[in-house]
């Protein structure tokens, strides 16, 4: 099977005057993994234990083991949190967001430019709000 980038499937989605014939034909390249799957499959990457990347993302671990089991979907910020706990790349994060149906973070946005940075040179959850707040914008927790 020949993988379809993401351009590649929206131009063929664009160009096709039937959404039956579309889904049919790219069935195999939707993405059908849940957010619990996603963030254990990054976590079986790290070597932390989930009471120490609930400290880091500054949740609960009763919140964070209810996410991980899929029971609880967490706000945008919150997938944030455990991004930044997590030390995940920015695109593993970015794939995160889309895979949740959130907005990806996007540069022209002063809050996300800030988010991103800490993301990138993995910044502590604590400097990301610091820096939030020092600008004016929202914190993540």
């Amino acid at each position: 099977m020949k993988s379809k980038s993401t351009n590649d499937l929206n131009e063929e989605l664009m160009q096709e005057s039937n959404i039956d014939a579309y889904i049919n034909d790219n069935r195999q390249f939707f993405s059908d993994q849940s957010i619990s799957e996603l963030l254990t499959e990054l976590y079986e990457k790290k070597s932390i234990s989930k009471a120490a990347l609930a400290r880091k993302a500054g949740i609960s671990e009763v919140y964070l083991h209810q996410v991980f089991a899929g029971r609880r979907n967490p706000s945008r910020d919150r997938l944030l949190c455990i991004c930044v706990g997590l030390g995940v790349t920015l695109e593993e994060t970015q794939r995160l967001l889309t895979q949740a149906s959130y907005a990806q973070l996007y540069p022209k946005i002063k809050r996300d430019a800030i988010i991103s940075h800490g993301i990138v040179h993995h910044t502590e959850l604590n400097e990301i709000n610091d820096k939030l707040f020092a600008e004016g914008e929202k914190a993540l927790f």
